[in-house]
């Protein structure tokens, strides 16, 4: 088999701070709020970035970890790699985040690099997903030459660009870790149709890759992968990956249980034993099995921090079950007041929608559905809530398509909102009983069978 990767370029997980300035700035076209957030790691606050009446931002940092960081303009967000020195400025569409992000300036070309690979990434998963059905000597050949062609081009970035260790590191990672995450994907789908010699031919890249490595432990390509090893690591023959993953608490131990023996470094095994938690978490049918579940990510998890946030998200998917009355949150109507969501429930059975101004063809379809429900379930008030707060192009489209504006409430504060309301899908119903008591608290909106809840 082609030899799968360059060699890494070694860093020390200890990143020291350096006080070179880093300039971040940049321009939102058609933004969906008035500022962005950048993270460092998990969720980690680093700070907020407001647009000025031109609709840009920028904040110069005089001492910033080198690193991935996540840059948010809800409900989007992309990666951004910033080191010491630094001028970068970027611009995208709040409508496109992906596609129409670009940087320009010092520091600009490793992130370019990042992002074309995503889009060719996104293309190419479209076109690989036909090739499934191909036997394992084939599939990887076909990765085999899609690898090497990044390869050639990372050479070239790097012999026309002065990178520091850490930007070839994941400049590289970005798609070694892509095509590794795609074989273990394809072995998942294969089930247990594999020989014993040719299990071990195909997985023969693992020995090339690091399953510790705490330079990438928030790097979105690298943790996709090790989530995707973990996953066919849990299996025990003749399981299928597709019912253990939709419905077995137990497979998510097991995961756990494969972190503890193969994953090194507390921050790299915390954060993907967090994702593993939130993934059991969002399975509401299992919520009587959670309280199992958690006892063992605490033998696993170290971070108190991330404990005390999966417990509340606990708390949180516990406070929606059925019976219970709705928490209430902030929300804007369509004077631009705002009000308790308490405030708008009434003596009717109550759907609540959702839907957000940057996924209009989602808004679309939702309309849709909306008319066939609203015809069928007359005793019901559907009530639409956008995700971010309402501006003048929302009012006067919705005027334009006829939507009762006492039905329509946007949110002031995603963040908090969502998490209150455990908003995780944009397809999201809740459905409730007269006065605000939930029925359903996790219904889908598009569902072909949701309108069994209103019956």
């Amino acid at each position: 088999m082609l030899l799968m990767v360059l060699t890494l370029v070694s860093c020390s997980p200890a990143v020291k701070k350096n006080k070179k300035a880093v300039f971040f700035g940049g321009q939102v076209i058609q933004p969906t709020s008035n500022f962005l957030t950048l993270y460092q790691g998990n969720n980690i606050f680093s700070d907020t970035l407001f647009l000025d009446a031109d609709r840009r931002f920028q904040k110069e940092f005089d001492s910033l970890q080198p690193g991935v960081y996540k840059l948010e303009h809800l409900p989007e967000f992309q990666n951004v790699l910033l080191e010491a020195g630094d001028s970068l400025w970027a611009r995208f569409n709040a409508i496109e985040m992906t596609a129409s992000l670009v940087y320009s300036g010092r520091g600009a070309t490793k992130n370019n690099f990042l992002m074309e690979l995503q889009l060719n990434q996104e293309r190419e998963n479209r076109f690989l997903s036909s090739k499934y059905s191909l036997s394992s000597q084939a599939f990887n050949r076909l990765i085999d030459s899609l690898l090497l062609e990044k390869k050639r081009q990372w050479i070239k970035m790097d012999s026309l660009n002065t990178l520091s260790p850490i930007a070839q590191k994941i400049t590289q990672a970005a798609y070694i870790y892509s095509y590794a995450s795609i074989r273990e994907r394809y072995a998942l789908f294969r089930g247990a149709q594999w020989s014993a010699e040719e299990r071990t031919i195909f997985f023969d890249f693992r020995r090339y890759l690091n399953l510790s490595d705490t330079d990438l432990a928030f790097f979105d390509p690298y943790v996709n992968y090790l989530l995707n090893y973990i996953n066919n690591e849990a299996l025990t023959p003749g399981q299928n990956y597709m019912q253990q993953k939709e419905s077995s608490t137990a497979y998510n131990i097991k995961r756990l249980e494969v972190i503890d023996e193969h994953i090194g470094g507390s921050l790299l095994r915390n954060n993907l034993a967090r994702a593993i938690a939130y993934e059991e978490l969002l399975r509401f049918e299992n919520h009587e099995e959670h309280d199992l579940f958690l006892q063992y990510y605490a033998t696993v998890n170290s971070s108190p921090d991330y404990f005390s946030e999966v417990l509340t998200f606990h708390n949180d998917i516990t406070q929606m079950q059925k019976g219970k009355k709705i928490a209430a949150i902030e929300l804007q109507n369509r004077k631009g007041e705002t009000l308790s969501s308490d405030a708008i429930w009434d003596d009717r059975p109550t759907v609540v929608y959702f839907w957000s101004q940057n996924k209009m063809n989602h808004y679309k379809s939702t309309l849709k559905k909306l008319a066939v429900l609203q015809d069928t379930y007359k005793k019901y008030r559907f009530i639409g809530i956008c995700l971010q707060p309402f501006n003048e192009v929302v009012g006067q489209v919705q005027e334009l398509m006829a939507i009762a504006p006492d039905d329509q409430f946007a949110m002031l504060n995603y963040e908090t909102a969502s998490q209150v309301w455990m908003i995780t899908l944009l397809n999201k119903a809740i459905v409730l009983n007269p006065n605000g008591i939930i029925k359903e608290g996790f219904g889908n909106f598009l569902d072909p069978e949701f309108d069994l809840l209103l019956k």
